[in-house]
């Protein structure tokens, strides 16, 4: 397969790969998933050929990201999306505690959303700074 970036495209081709690597090894200790680490591995190989030579090292024999790549703004990035997602999350579990855990209907989806709404608008203004646990 032959596949021709330009070296901007080529460069947000990391940015994806590692992305994409992380969301799928990040959380999975020792039980990676190794082919989409020889994955990641091969194509941050062709940086050195491409003037790319401080976003990669070499760690165990294999070609990785390099603490400069790491450390550079992808975990910001990643760490963007964390947050709004584990408000999009948290909003629709709330809505649906609220619910009773009714299963979504057509004839219940706009509560569903209405309340969500509601508390997007909530961790927007407040993040989860007003959110209480009452013991029991």
């Amino acid at each position: 397969m032959q596949i021709e970036l330009t070296e901007k495209e080529f460069r947000r081709l990391l940015d994806l790969v590692y992305i994409g690597n992380w969301v799928l090894n990040s959380t999975r200790g020792n039980d990676r998933f190794e082919d989409y680490d020889r994955v990641e591995s091969r194509i941050f190989g062709y940086c050195k050929d491409h003037g790319m030579k401080s976003l990669v090292e070499t760690w165990n024999d294999e070609i990785v990201p390099s603490r400069a790549y790491r450390e550079g703004g992808i975990h910001e990035a990643i760490m963007d999306y964390e947050d709004a997602i584990f408000f999009d999350i948290l909003a629709e579990e709330l809505s649906r505690r609220d619910m009773d855990y009714a299963p979504v209907t057509p004839a219940n989806y706009e509560e569903l959303v209405s309340r969500m709404e509601e508390y997007m608008q909530e961790f927007e203004a407040n993040g989860t700074d007003r959110l209480h646990l009452d013991e029991d």
